[in-house]
């Protein structure tokens, strides 16, 4: 198989897993925000499964390809954010954690979805090789989405989280590095890059894939 097959293929692999990891992800978000006393989401139309809804051009269909393609090798990629107003919340400081930890929490549970998926595909015998291959970028891409979100670092959901437990006055200082938000979105896949960071990134989504994999462990073997 050629260079330009292999890559043909792996975009082939990738697309539904990222585009359901991606969609997903957000709309966590907005069913987390409901639940929580906020409904702009549902309002805007934004309160779905359905990834159509939630597709971004660049975000979840041009920057994927871009990253298989390059040196990095990876899938990942962001939706249209949904709309969270944070302050129709009933405890908006402590709440904005929780709506913001959905997000990593549907792509892990998306990632045991895909395992067990796997896990059925080869204990049915099935020996064709595309169906295992989705299963696979299935987990990969969701253990992706859930540590890369976790990195404390807004606008990413880590930072959220961060700013939910910290005292009032920290909490507005780190806030307030979320409205640099696209600069740091892009720093962060600038540094994937270096030593350092992707070392820390690759053993984030280790200990992801670690835990996804931990109770098939006994089926896997």
């Amino acid at each position: 198989m050629n260079d330009f097959d292999t890559v043909i293929r792996n975009i082939a692999v990738y697309a539904i897993p990222v585009l359901f990891a991606i969609s997903l992800h957000e709309a966590a978000h907005g069913y987390a925000a409901r639940y929580f006393g906020d409904n702009t989401a549902e309002k805007l139309g934004r309160l779905t499964a359905n990834p159509m809804r939630h597709i971004d051009l660049f975000g979840t269909i041009i920057l994927p390809i871009l990253l298989l393609l390059s040196p990095l090798n990876m899938a990942f990629g962001y939706a249209k954010p949904v709309p969270v107003d944070f302050n129709r919340l009933r405890n908006p400081k402590k709440q904005m954690g929780f709506v913001a930890a959905a997000g990593p929490a549907a792509n892990f549970a998306m990632g045991l979805g895909w395992m067990l998926l796997l896990v059925l595909t080869i204990k049915l015998g099935v020996t064709e090789r595309f169906p295992i291959e989705v299963c696979k970028a299935g987990v990969i891409a969701n253990a992706v989405m859930c540590a890369f979100n976790l990195i404390p670092i807004p606008p990413l959901d880590g930072g959220r989280i961060v700013t939910s437990i910290l005292p009032r006055d920290l909490a507005e200082k780190f806030a307030s590095i979320e409205r640099l938000g696209p600069f740091i979105f892009i720093g962060i896949i600038l540094l994937l890059n270096t030593g350092p960071f992707r070392s820390f990134v690759g053993a984030l989504v280790g200990f992801v894939m670690m835990l996804i994999e931990l109770p098939f462990l006994p089926f896997l073997s």
